[in-house]
């Protein structure tokens, strides 16, 4: 499932008839999530597909149930109110009480993450947003929509022209899904959820994309082929948007030296601004890293497996320390690998070990300058960039680990004993493919 933006430029009548709809579907979940808790003894003991039924019968009045249990409240606090919101809020409150019934009985088990653990809330609203059936609560033209929404005490339906949209809805493998109606203080648009069915037969298995997710350079990425040629080379490295970080951590840093007291909440806002720049510094890498596999029309994008791995160097409060901790090498891999399966590629995790220690074409081990890590010197003489180096060794690990199904993917060989254990570099696809030639 992935979803997609549509944003609505409505009229000032219209933006507030809108926030009106928002405002009373939060109401009624509010007072439906009551209704639920207090009769969730008889509904969580029944099937998902007989709750919203059974939900149905205690609030709403019908010719076969003429005296349900809440029918009174809900028609004078909620008149005509529209049949597919109520079921979307519905669905929406069973979600929320028993995900809190089962909290609530782990916290009463002992099950908690300290002893000192408060017990969880029921939120009865959550920042909901309801979700719009399409014939019911919303139709479709072709640059507009019309939205069934709560004005001056009724339910009525209002034309909405649509601004920028998504590609995902021009496209016949995706299946587009009921979206919700998004109003708050920053925009009002539609968030369009789409399911994707991605394409099995992409790419070309013979290419690889490798990543080297560095310090000095975001990321290296190098297109190889199965023969150890070197097809692309980029660094991508957007400075521009980590300066922007780097000076609000700086801000962080100065303010925190004038206070011996760090109170809780201490700098919020900053940290926010560095979250989202780096959530944003994520998008843009994944994002090119995802264009030079299309472009390359590769199978398979190779990472190093760095998951729950903590670097230790630096001192405490240093700059080095600061680097290491804004290191985006998770967040990363996971929006490019949320990017590539959408359009039926691959991503693979090869073990780290050794990428950066040894030359990519079979010197040997190189040596770095303390002063100065992104440069690798062979004990050829070469001198070459540390981070390519990696990248190179990492795709070549990967068409290795292929090629051995119970093998190690990091030695060339199992034992010491009669064979050096030499690590996999590109030079052994070369050392493959001259072997296949003879």
């Amino acid at each position: 499932m992935r979803t997609d933006k549509w944003e609505l430029k409505p009229s000032a009548d219209t933006k507030s008839a809108l926030s009106s709809t928002v405002i009373a579907f939060r109401a009624y979940v509010r007072a439906l999530t009551g209704v639920i808790y207090v009769n969730w003894d008889n509904l969580g003991s029944l099937l998902q597909k007989q709750q919203v039924p059974q939900v149905e019968k205690l609030m709403h009045r019908t010719a076969q149930n003429l005296a349900p249990k809440y029918a009174a409240y809900f028609e004078k606090r909620f008149p005509k109110f529209p049949s597919y919101y109520r079921r979307s809020a519905i669905a929406f409150c069973l979600g929320q009480v028993s995900s809190f019934v089962t909290r609530y009985a782990q916290w009463q088990s002992g099950i908690r993450k300290h002893r000192q653990a408060k017990p969880p809330r029921l939120n009865a609203e959550a920042g909901v947003y309801p979700a719009l059936y399409k014939g019911q609560c919303i139709k479709y033209h072709a640059n507009s929509v019309e939205i069934k929404v709560f004005h001056r005490n009724d339910w009525i339906w209002v034309e909405v022209p649509l601004g920028k949209r998504g590609k995902r809805h021009g496209l016949e493998t995706h299946t587009q899904c009921s979206p919700s109606l998004i109003v708050n203080h920053r925009s009002i648009h539609l968030s369009v959820p789409f399911e994707v069915k991605p394409d099995k037969q992409y790419g070309n298995k013979d290419v690889v994309v490798s990543v080297d997710l560095g310090i000095n350079t975001t990321a290296t990425v190098t297109a190889i082929n199965s023969s150890g040629t070197v097809i692309h080379r980029e660094f991508i490295h957007p400075g521009r948007d980590i300066d922007r970080r780097d000076q609000r951590l700086q801000r962080i840093r100065a303010r925190a030296k004038k206070t011996k007291n760090l109170y809780k909440g201490f700098c919020k806002s900053l940290y926010r601004k560095c979250a989202n720049i780096n959530q944003q510094i994520s998008h843009i890498v994944s994002k090119r890293i995802v264009q030079i596999a299309q472009q390359f029309n590769a199978k398979t994008i190779v990472f190093e497996r760095l998951k729950g791995w903590k670097p230790k160097a630096g001192r405490k409060g240093s700059t080095l320390r600061q680097r290491f901790h804004g290191w985006l090498h998770r967040a990363i891999a996971t929006f490019t690998e949320e990017k590539f399966r959408e359009i039926g590629g691959s991503v693979d995790y090869v073990i780290p070990k050794y990428t950066s220690a040894y030359a990519y074409d079979g010197s040997g081990k190189v040596a770095r300058p303390s002063r100065n890590k992104a440069l690798a010197f062979f004990t050829s003489g070469k001198q070459y960039n540390a981070d390519l180096n990696a990248a190179q060794n990492i795709a070549a690990r990967h068409f290795y680990k292929l090629t051995r199904r119970n093998g190690s993917e990091v030695f060339l060989s199992k034992s010491s004993q009669d064979a050096p254990r030499i690590p996999v570099t590109l030079s052994i696809l070369w050392l493959s493919q001259a072997q296949s030639i003879v």
